[in-house]
């Protein structure tokens, strides 16, 4: 008797339908854990969220578009609105691999590429913690997606999509000139690309690209200070990197991100080791077009292999701009090396090893925030109460100063919040490295003032190194603030202290 797990009948049947189930699960799970326990963004978010409150061209930590984006999100509906953010931007890569494996490999085999996509740990976890990373993956989702109908499909109309997902991609990570030279490499390198360079279509695109990206080229030409130092140190060619291993770690720290991808893989193939022979679901395609397959392998394998060299060779510990773009066909391309039959066996050890990797990571980071503040007394950054922070130190300023809270400097992770959650909003400044706040200068905070903010380690609340960049600045009592779940972590001691408009005086001008 053949047996057939519901969900692969599903994907037989409808498979439409299960792509749609796993896509919008996975980013309604996602969505709904930091939007209901996290009480301050992750990581890099609220840094990020300080940049784009000030819509500027670019700043030394690359190109604007993604701080642009979370700072609408966060204006349309606050930090929920920056979580739904990621999670849209989940949304639309899987639609975007789902619909150029329709026509490469087949519905079916589409919606099981998507599936196995569900085991790319870069994937899913990190989402809630929006950034170019996040952003890039629709980007490169969709750029894919219209060369192929491009190139492949010979329908020259979207060469203009094409220009314009490649301007977007520009504008949202200096990384994305690798996909973009591998996509101009490739027109190059094939028949059918070089005989589209022979219409007008593809070098619109190019025009296209261009004209999109010229605000922040101006910007760049315009802020020689703030991002030449930082590309000259990245090639200075002193630095390189010779230790292979070095490369083979990364390359290992890859085939990790792909854990339940690789084990989904392993369980479905056909290994007889302790398994008797039985009848298994069969999913036969038709034959993938040789080109087609050319197309899939080398946007999945060759941006990732030039970025993990770029990486290795000046010592980045991760892949040069992130992993979560470059693997955006992973599942694709695994799905069109498994052949024209594809057969499903352990189904059962399947099913569910896809349902823990959809349904369990946000269940367990859930568990974590509920019990390592009890367990191990763990300073988990999500549980900080930024909103607390916001409206202590914004209510302080005005009361003492009869004006709005306008700057906040110091620690850069509580200041970040502190700025986020102020009313109304703050801006951030940051004062060991003011070239990474261009928005404020020296004459600004004398003239509005500020409040700066620290990790208070002892009861005096004595300012660390802050002092030194702000002289006249008073410490006030150190602010203590509970956790939204404190266990045995302590309380967040603030020290903290108010800069007054005139109280400053700017350094003079060398």
């Amino acid at each position: 008797m053949l047996y057939v797990s519901i969900i692969f009948e599903g994907v037989r049947a409808r498979p439409r339908v299960v792509f749609w189930l796993t896509t919008l699960t996975q980013a309604a799970l996602w969505w709904l854990v930091p939007a209901l326990f996290f009480s301050a963004p992750p990581g890099d978010l609220p840094l990020l969220l300080a940049s784009g409150h000030e819509f500027q061209l670019g700043t030394p930590a690359g190109p604007p578009l993604a701080s642009w984006f979370a700072e609408v999100a966060f204006w349309l509906g606050g930090m929920p609105g920056v979580y739904l953010l990621s999670q849209l931007c989940v949304i639309v890569t899987y639609w975007a691999v789902f619909a150029l494996g329709r026509v490469i490999v087949g519905e079916a085999h589409a919606a099981i590429a998507v599936m196995l996509m569900v085991g790319v740990a870069v994937m899913s976890i990190p989402t809630p913690d929006f950034g170019p990373s996040v952003l890039a993956m629709p980007m490169m989702a969709l750029l894919i997606l219209y060369f192929w109908r491009a190139i492949g499909e010979g329908r020259r109309t979207y060469w203009l999509a094409v220009g314009v997902g490649t301007g977007l991609l520009l504008m949202t990570s200096y990384a994305a000139i690798i996909p973009v030279v591998m996509l101009v490499a490739f027109t190059a390198g094939t028949p059918q690309g070089r005989a589209q360079l022979s219409t007008i279509e593809p070098w619109m695109a190019g025009f296209i690209a261009v004209v999109l990206m010229f605000p922040h080229l101006l910007w760049l030409n315009s802020a020689n200070a703030e991002w030449r130092p930082a590309l000259q140190r990245m090639f200075n060619l002193d630095a390189l990197n010779t230790n292979i291993v070095d490369w083979l770690r990364l390359v290992f720290s890859i085939v990790i991100l792909h854990t339940g991808f690789v084990g989904m893989i392993a369980l479905a193939s056909g290994w007889k080791l302790f398994v008797r022979p039985t009848r298994v679901p069969v999913f036969v395609r038709a034959p993938v077009d040789p080109f087609a397959r050319l197309f899939i392998y080398y946007h999945a394998l060759a941006p990732m292999l030039i970025a993990s060299i770029i990486a290795f060779a000046f010592g980045e510990r991760g892949l040069f701009g992130g992993a979560a773009p470059l693997v955006v066909l992973s599942g694709l391309a695994a799905v069109v090396a498994a052949g024209d039959v594809l057969s499903i066996h352990r189904q059962r050890l399947v099913s569910t090893m896809w349902m823990s990797w959809l349904i369990v990571p946000p269940v367990l980071v859930v568990l974590a925030l509920l019990t390592l503040p009890w367990i191990t007394g763990t300073d988990i950054a999500v549980s900080q109460p930024a909103s607390a922070l916001g409206q202590f130190f914004s209510e302080s300023f005005t009361r003492r100063t009869g004006k709005p809270l306008e700057i906040v400097a110091g620690d850069p992770r509580f200041a970040s919040l502190v700025a986020l959650e102020s009313t109304p909003r703050a801006s951030l400044y940051f004062d060991s490295t003011p070239d990474q706040s261009p928005w404020i200068t020296p004459e600004d905070i004398a003239r509005k003032g500020a409040i700066v903010v620290w990790i208070a380690t002892d009861s005096s609340g004595a300012p660390p190194d802050i002092k030194a960049h702000f002289p006249t600045l008073v410490p006030d009592v150190p602010r203590t603030f509970p956790r939204y779940i404190n266990g045995r972590t302590a309380p967040v001691r603030i020290g903290w202290g108010i800069l007054r408009p005139g109280d400053y005086k700017p350094p003079a001008k060398r």
